[in-house]
């Protein structure tokens, strides 16, 4: 079956099972291994991308699915060399841990950031509350959150220090 969709600005059309996961169309056909795939079951959030703007599990969505929308993954959140605030704020509040977690938990951020400039710390740990990370290390990312809220991309780009 041909699906087409935009996949972080450029689209791409190929022929693909009918029942092939978005997240493997994503790794394994298309490259973008930033996009994890973890517990098999949709419970972890390591392979949340965004459709449409909406973060969603990739592992519960058909490539099929997608056809004719948009996705963005983790390869697409920096804006060439020039990274976005979300990864900047993981970078400085040291929220990478082991990675594992870390593009789900960016796209979700990403996404919270866009309709909620200014969110609490509740609303943070309500947006990543279905995702999982193994290293416990949300207190890091939760700060990597709002580091990004506090610096969006005008401010963080002039080379703030971490």
């Amino acid at each position: 079956m041909q699906v087409t969709m935009t996949v972080n600005g450029t689209q791409v059309s190929e022929d693909v099972e009918p029942r092939l996961l978005l997240v493997h169309f994503l790794r394994d056909t298309l490259g973008l291994t930033g996009t994890h795939w973890g517990c098999d079951t949709s419970n972890c959030g390591v392979c949340v991308v965004q459709l449409d703007g909406l973060p969603v599990k990739s592992c519960t969505v058909l490539a099929v699915m997608a056809d004719g929308h948009d996705v963005r993954t983790v390869e697409g959140l920096a804006d060439g060399p020039e990274l976005d605030p979300v990864q900047q704020g993981f970078m400085h509040e040291h929220g990478l841990q082991c990675g594992f977690c870390t593009p789900g938990m960016m796209l979700t951020a990403r996404h919270l950031l866009d309709t909620n400039p200014h969110p609490t710390t509740d609303e943070v740990r309500e947006a990543i509350s279905g995702q999982i990370c193994r290293c416990t290390g949300y207190e890091n990312i939760v700060r990597a959150v709002q580091w990004a809220a506090e610096h969006p991309k005008d401010v963080a780009t002039e080379g703030v220090s971490p």
